[in-house]
């Protein structure tokens, strides 16, 4: 729905309670008019049912708003001496409309000093965890959201098991694009399995403003932006459109930001020619295999005092093994052991294609370790367009700033001419920036080099700590969790530094002075 749309619901909504609330404005010693007037008649109602002013923000916070309604239908009749279970869930059922009734048909007086104590030990409960959602929710959307590492993509750098906080304000908090859905759920209910949104109505693209750019090489929290497809096949069977805001979580390195020429060399990130510096931080990782000077009876422990992940694929004739993934500093103490032989990446040569590499077309003979140079798109930017260049930009044009972005293009090639729906298509100028998404465990993330640019509007926020780290291959309670790895920050320079006494010290510091301020005013 457009925000033109919006705005005519929003105006119907306003019509609706008018008519089904002057009466009761009147009663309660205010003018008809005050029902009628947008924002001023919530202001004017929160007086009335003797609610914070403040109150009226919180009715127009998506999510959260579907929690105050019925709170505000509620407390609206038990203002008119209407307070038995049946009047509130009529109040509930009929969506507000139960107003209706009770202004037209029957004669209630407005009580101005009604108690607003629950009227019961369950009543109070339910206050409170109602009240408790909402703080959640919009701390949750607009401040800071939990997350958790599921892949190894970024192996090293972060653990498989870590918990992060992902900051929703350092590059601006996007409010939420789906409405009608349960809080602090992403897209589907846990346990049950359950869709937990309605993709219609649906709020266009908005985002608070930031305190900070997206810079390179900074961690990202972002939607998958190709979420409908299953490992870059075609959507899966019986596929429903997903919302921005409801597609995938992702994390990974942004190494290259708008405006970039990025160029994959054996693995490598080049940035306009020079090599991409990482932080000291980061741990690159590539694939080696390995050969001994003879047979080695437990490889995996050999591996795991250079804090290597374990070997896959042998060949115990030739003394030949497979790494997943390790450091070039793991390497280089592997290399120095008296029972190495060798070691070697394992690595495609350039101008070997990969069929699965963006763009998947056979223009372009890519593979991960070998890739570009590319352009990464910046708002305002003009490209040219041709047969040679619209494969990496089809998508973009199509989908990103096309059937998300409230239109729908179609783009299609007739013989050396591109056509956007319909017309001649020769340049483009994008309507907003592009980054470049990788792993620092380079051959084993999916990440652009496989599905392309990540647009601004995936973006979800900015991982900032690490509260918790837990090793499921670990045994023991105590042992799967990694101490050293709690409360930690996820960026910064150096080792990472636990800052959990300071956290306990500062729990305990927040009960005592609670405890103080109770016992002084008992």
């Amino acid at each position: 729905m457009s925000w033109t749309g919006w705005l005519i619901f929003f105006l119907v909504i306003q019509v609706i309670h008018f008519i089904g609330t002057w009466k009761l404005y009147v009663k309660a010693g205010r003018q008809a008019w005050e029902a009628a007037v947008p924002v001023y008649n919530a202001v004017v109602l929160m007086k009335i049912i003797n609610r914070p002013w403040w109150w009226t923000i919180l009715l127009f916070i998506p999510i959260v708003n579907l929690i105050m309604f019925p709170v505000i239908w509620v407390e609206t009749i038990r203002s008119f001496g209407r307070n038995s279970t049946a009047d509130t869930w009529l109040a509930i059922l009929t969506l507000g409309l139960y107003t209706y009734y009770i202004s037209y048909t029957q004669d209630v007086t407005y009580i101005e000093d009604r108690s607003l104590q629950p009227k019961s030990t369950a009543g109070e409960w339910i206050s409170s965890i109602l009240f408790a959602i909402v703080a959640a929710t919009i701390v949750h959307t607009y401040f800071m959201q939990p997350f958790t590492i599921p892949t190894s993509s970024l192996e090293k750098t972060l653990l498989v098991g870590d918990f992060l906080f992902v900051s929703k304000f350092h590059y601006g908090a996007r409010t939420p694009m789906t409405p009608m859905a349960l809080p602090m759920v992403h897209d589907t209910i846990p346990k049950a399995g359950l869709k937990s949104y309605l993709s219609y109505p649906e709020i266009p693209y908005f985002r608070l403003p930031g305190f900070q750019d997206i810079s390179r090489n900074d961690i990202v929290v972002f939607n998958w932006p190709i979420d409908e497809f299953v490992d870059i096949g075609p959507p899966a069977k019986g596929y429903a459109y997903k919302p921005i805001d409801k597609k995938s979580n992702y994390v990974k390195r942004c190494v290259g930001i708008p405006g970039d020429s990025l160029e994959v060399r054996d693995g490598y990130v080049f940035i306009d020619g020079e090599k991409n510096d990482l932080p000291d931080r980061a741990r690159l990782q590539f694939n080696y295999g390995f050969r001994t000077k003879g047979q080695i009876n437990n490889p995996v422990e050999l591996l795991k005092r250079y804090d290597i992940t374990d070997a896959i694929g042998v060949n115990r004739e030739q003394n030949h093994y497979i790494l997943s993934a390790a450091t070039e500093e793991a390497v280089d103490q592997l290399k120095a052991n008296p029972n190495i032989a060798e070691v070697f990446p394992l690595k495609q040569e350039k101008g070997i294609r990969d069929p699965g590499v963006f763009p998947q077309d056979e223009q372009y003979n890519w593979n991960t370790d070998n890739f570009g140079p590319i352009l990464i798109p910046k708002a305002g930017m003009t490209v040219d367009i041709d047969t040679k260049s619209i494969p990496l930009y089809k998508r973009i044009i199509e989908v990103y700033e096309g059937s998300e972005m409230g239109t729908n293009n179609e783009i299609s090639v007739n013989g050396n001419q591109v056509l956007l729906n319909g017309r001649p298509l020769t340049s483009y100028t994008f309507q907003q920036d592009y980054y470049w998404m990788m792993g620092d465990n380079r051959n084993n993330s999916q990440d652009a080099r496989m599905w392309g640019y990540v647009p601004f509007n995936h973006v979800v926020g900015k991982p900032v700590f690490v509260w918790m780290s837990i090793d499921s291959n670990a045994k023991g309670i105590s042992n799967k969790i990694r101490w050293e790895r709690l409360f930690t920050t996820v960026g910064g320079e150096g080792k990472p530094v636990s800052y959990l006494y300071y956290f306990i010290a500062g729990v305990i510091v927040l009960f005592g002075i609670n405890f103080f301020r109770k016992r002084k005013k008992a």
